[in-house]
């Protein structure tokens, strides 16, 4: 057994329990940088994520802050952008994807940080109606269908500042519908044979650990200056990602 996998769950899990963020968009570049092939990487982070978000479902589920109605709409924007992404899968050259995916998750780990960084900022005089939210779902599912980053940053980001949905009931939202949304993704992987179940089997089993300590131990005010450094520290991963990229 590799210890190193374990660590580097009980690590990304001790983050997310203490902060709420972080997940994937820590754990996808970690697991290229220790030489996984990047289909593989994001296929074993989605099912990483689908067994992590399980708990916290539950959780949201029995403090009745899961706002279905908007999660299911999501979805089912999600759903055409999860069969697209399948479709590609299969028909795509496999080092092109590679190639491409790490384009496209440096992108998302750049951009997704300085969207949480300026999140409480922003103020736009815009009036949401219903079709956003399948919209807002489509572009999700194809984001973290390549990437498996994305849902619960864009989501939150979205609902809060453009819906006005309470922080308390987005982080339910997010939640569930990040839990769907992976599980639909994983499967697209697993049918192409990119999924490392025995390296998903022990990031999973160090995260739940992670993530019970870093909950235990959380405050609000370490949290937030935690958010900042961990925020700063997925653009410097997004902004490295890019430049191997370029260089290659």
């Amino acid at each position: 057994m590799d210890v190193t996998f374990v660590i580097l769950g009980l690590t990304v899990g001790f983050l997310v329990g203490l902060t709420g963020i972080g997940g994937g968009a820590l754990m996808t570049p970690s697991l290229i940088f220790l030489g996984m092939e990047p289909l593989r990487a994001v296929g074993t982070d989605l099912l990483y994520v689908t067994a992590t978000k399980v708990f916290g479902t539950a959780f949201h589920h029995r403090m009745g802050r899961v706002r279905y109605d908007i999660a299911l709409r999501l979805l089912a924007g999600s759903v055409p952008a999860v069969i697209l992404g399948g479709f590609l899968l299969r028909i795509l050259d496999r080092d092109a994807l590679n190639s491409y995916l790490t384009l496209l998750l440096g992108l998302v780990l750049v951009s997704s940080a300085a969207i949480s960084m300026v999140k409480q900022e922003l103020n736009p005089p815009i009036r949401p109606r219903m079709f956003h939210l399948y919209v807002l779902g489509f572009v999700v599912g194809l984001t973290v269908q390549f990437t498996s980053v994305g849902a619960g940053v864009i989501v939150s980001f979205t609902l809060i500042n453009l819906a006005r949905i309470s922080p308390a009931d987005v982080v339910g939202i997010s939640i569930f519908y990040g839990l769907l949304l992976s599980l639909m993704s994983f499967l697209n992987y697993a049918s192409i044979n990119s999924v490392d179940y025995t390296i998903a089997a022990m990031l999973i089993s160090g995260s739940i650990f992670g993530v019970f300590a870093g909950t235990k131990i959380s405050t609000k005010t370490e949290s937030e200056k935690l958010k900042k450094v961990i925020n700063l520290l997925i653009a410097v991963i997004g902004a490295f990602t890019l430049l191997n990229y370029g260089l290659h």
